[in-house]
């Protein structure tokens, strides 16, 4: 999938009349001269694998921190009274956010999307739309591989590692893969993909890397639940027709300039921003 730009991939859709996520299958085919089927398969074994591990989610499960674990328990039991703040959609996103983030932290299975650290983003989005809208495997097939496509820009142009750009590299981009996909899945055109996916970016942005202890825990986990959160609001601001006034591409550029001028400390060294406080520090100190 060799894009340089989501701008490219917008042309391609024109110029051959196909969807994106058509454009991103094709690249595939190309970049690795293999057939249709062989790359779908791929990709299934892929959903597979996150199906799987949205539905093995254990609320007794704690990481060996003791950092983790429970969070999504509470928050389904929360859900179930009918009294959040956020409804029915948004609360299931934000349970399913937790327990992917929670079950990364017990290393149970998950799928990195783009990283681990940022594995709870796609599917806390996806994963309702099958439970609640019947979503066929097929479009989620298609969600997936546009948040491929989205993901491997961002890769080329900038980052997706927090040691390289801080959060804004792996929640952020996980955000706009997020947020394009389900543009996808409500077969939203080309130009709004790239819209969800650059203001879900642009939102993020400047967001550092901070881990509590060097661990992809505090506050890893919850940052999840601000990516897929963050996601449904911008497709649903790109299904309405709202445009993000940077270009995404230049939206992608500016992340990585960000990510460059961030302090070391910020970037996934565990030192500072939220690491470097004094609770933060006794939890370090408990762990040795």
């Amino acid at each position: 999938m060799s894009y340089n730009s989501l701008e490219e991939i917008v042309l391609r859709c024109e110029r051959e009349k196909i969807l994106f996520w058509r454009a991103v299958l094709y690249s595939d085919l190309e970049d690795r001269n293999i057939t249709e089927e062989s790359s779908l398969n791929t990709m299934k074994k892929m959903w597979q694998a996150m199906s799987e591990a949205g539905s093995s989610y254990d609320e007794d499960l704690r990481s060996q921190s003791g950092l983790s674990g429970g969070m999504g328990g509470r928050m389904q039991k929360y859900a179930e009274k009918g009294c959040t703040l956020s409804g029915d959609r948004i609360s299931r996103v934000i349970t399913q956010a937790l327990e992917m983030g929670e079950s990364n932290a017990c290393m149970r299975r998950i799928v990195a999307a783009p990283t681990a650290g940022a594995c709870g983003v796609l599917p806390a989005v996806l994963l309702p739309m099958v439970k609640e809208e019947d979503v066929a495997e097929e479009k989620i097939l298609e969600a997936l591989y546009t948040a491929a496509g989205i993901g491997q820009v961002i890769a080329s142009r900038a980052f997706i590692a927090g040691a390289a750009g801080g959060c804004q590299a792996e929640i952020g981009s996980a955000s706009a893969m997020a947020a394009g996909a389900l543009v996808c899945i409500k077969e939203g055109a080309p130009e709004q993909i790239v819209n969800a996916a650059a203001m879900a970016l642009k939102n993020l942005l400047g967001l550092v890397c901070d881990p509590v202890a060097g661990l992809v825990e505090v506050p890893c986990i919850k940052r999840n639940v601000i990516g897929a959160v963050n996601a449904v609001a911008c497709a649903d601001m790109a299904l309405a027709g709202i445009v993000s006034r940077i270009p995404a591409d230049q939206v992608i550029d500016s992340m990585r300039e960000v990510g460059e001028s961030m302090h070391v400390s910020l970037k996934e060294t565990g030192e500072g921003g939220l690491a470097g406080t004094p609770e933060a520090k006794k939890i370090w100190k408990r762990l040795q």
